[in-house]
């Protein structure tokens, strides 16, 4: 299943529903509005027809996802809860957007007056810790979508989960909103832990943020396209500072800490890189058919060449390195991008070719970028998607798009999980075609044999 581990997908509710929704929606195809989406719509995982005929006597078998979308019947009865929302993690192009839209959302269709924006992600939901929440509404959210960065502040690193659920119990907060990414969802996660052991009636939804691409079960993450677009600009930038110089060299290093989708699209989107370097597809400096020796002989051939590294590659070139954690767990990764940089130079020095080398890392400029258009929309739809959850009583659920459709995803489905690029599929194929790059650059047999 394209190297997902499938578990199972049911999603947890808080109890009856009881309130008709005051949206005014159908069930019937015919009418002129809308429908409403019932429980036991599902969307297909895999699509494929071989894998839908091997399952045609047990199609209710076949793994599958809850659609999302608006239910005719509420748990919360609208105009009488509070909601709450967090942002954690590292910055993303579109934040702002889904916490317009949210907020939004839940005000215009739901009748929800008070909204706390806890300030600094999980840092800003234990009572005590400044600066207090921010009371949110449609007013002060008006233009929010038209900046970078986060109205809330954001930050990593764990806090103590009693006293987070405590200060939800003395708000009387019904819903809770999350926006992060794989730390973000775990600390959700545990949230949703707690709640259950008291018996609270308090929903938790999560909307999947990461600029990297690579939380599963998603078939991409708000911010990512407006991250590799801007990526292609850098790109573009250090292949003209390439061609301008007698065997000009242009390194550019991207996001992608353990995926290196940003990396990879933004590569296929310029066709100006000449090597593109991810964390899924290993590779050597030296040897025959090492990066030292490939790109000598481009220099040679055409005077110009342009590297793309994701932050995350290589990182076995740092072996005797000690390996240091964020806040949240995740290893920091040493500087790929200098490490290229460096030794680069030194081998044409070696070989006495004389050269130049721009390099161009754009990372923190891209993080506070405004959503794109195309973001923007998937924002919006993702708010939308995440109040309709909450508002039926869907709990412990993050909002997916699987399909070309909005999905509900258990939270414990995706914690501690990494998508990432598969090098045996058409993705990495068009960037391969795209640099003309061998599938493995190295002289390791073993490997080689296995990238053929």
């Amino acid at each position: 299943m394209n190297g997902y581990i499938f578990d199972n997908t049911d999603v947890k509710s808080l109890g009856d529903c009881n309130f008709k929704s005051p949206i005014p929606l159908s069930f019937k195809d015919s009418s002129i509005f809308a429908n409403f989406v019932r429980d036991d719509e599902r969307v297909l995982f895999d699509l494929d027809i071989e894998n839908i005929k091997k399952h045609s006597e047990e199609l209710d078998k076949l793994p599958s996802f809850e659609l999302a979308g608006p239910r005719k019947l509420l748990h919360f009865e609208p105009g009488k809860i509070s909601c709450g929302i967090v942002t954690c993690g590292g910055l993303c192009p579109g934040i702002n957007n889904v916490v317009r839209g949210i907020v939004n959302a839940m005000h215009y269709w739901y009748k929800c007056d008070k909204f706390y924006g806890f300030m600094y992600g999980y840092r800003g939901m234990v009572e005590g810790n400044e600066p207090a929440p921010l009371l949110l509404n449609p007013k002060n959210v008006e233009d929010i979508h038209l900046k970078g960065g986060t109205i809330l502040g954001s930050s990593r690193g764990n806090q103590d989960t009693n006293k987070i659920v405590d200060y939800l119990e003395k708000l009387k907060i019904s819903v809770m909103f999350v926006i992060g990414g794989d730390g973000t969802m775990r600390g959700a996660n545990e949230i949703c832990e707690i709640i259950a052991e008291r018996k609270l009636d308090i929903a938790v939804v999560g909307i999947p943020k990461t600029i990297d691409n690579d939380i599963v079960f998603v078939e991409h993450t708000f911010g990512y396209q407006t991250a590799f677009s801007a990526a292609v600009e850098a790109i573009t930038s250090a292949h003209v500072e390439a061609r301008g110089a007698l065997n000009g060299i242009g390194i550019v290093k991207l996001m992608g800490r353990d995926s290196g989708y940003i990396a990879a699209s933004a590569s296929v989107s310029s066709q100006d890189a000449n090597y593109v370097l991810v964390p899924e597809s290993p590779f050597e400096l030296e040897g025959r058919d090492g990066l030292f020796n490939l790109l000598k002989k481009r220099i040679k051939e055409k005077h110009h060449a342009v590297i793309v590294v994701a932050e995350g590659a290589g990182q076995d070139l740092f072996k005797t390195a000690e390996v240091k954690k964020d806040q949240s767990g995740n290893v920091l990764h040493k500087d790929i991008g200098l490490l290229i940089k460096d030794k680069v130079s030194e081998y044409f020095k070696k070989e006495k070719v004389d050269h130049t080398i721009k390099y161009i890392d754009p990372s923190y400029m891209i993080r506070s970028l405004p959503a794109a258009p195309i973001d923007s929309m998937f924002c919006s739809n993702l708010a939308q998607n995440a109040a309709h959850a909450a508002m039926s009583g869907k709990t412990e659920v993050m909002i997916g798009y699987w399909n070309g459709k909005f999905t509900h995803v258990p939270i414990r489905s995706v914690v501690g999980k990494r998508k990432k690029i598969d090098i045996e599929g058409e993705f990495w194929l068009s960037v391969l075609l795209s640099t003309g790059q061998p599938r493995y650059m190295g002289d390791d047999i073993t490997l080689k044999a296995k990238m053929r």
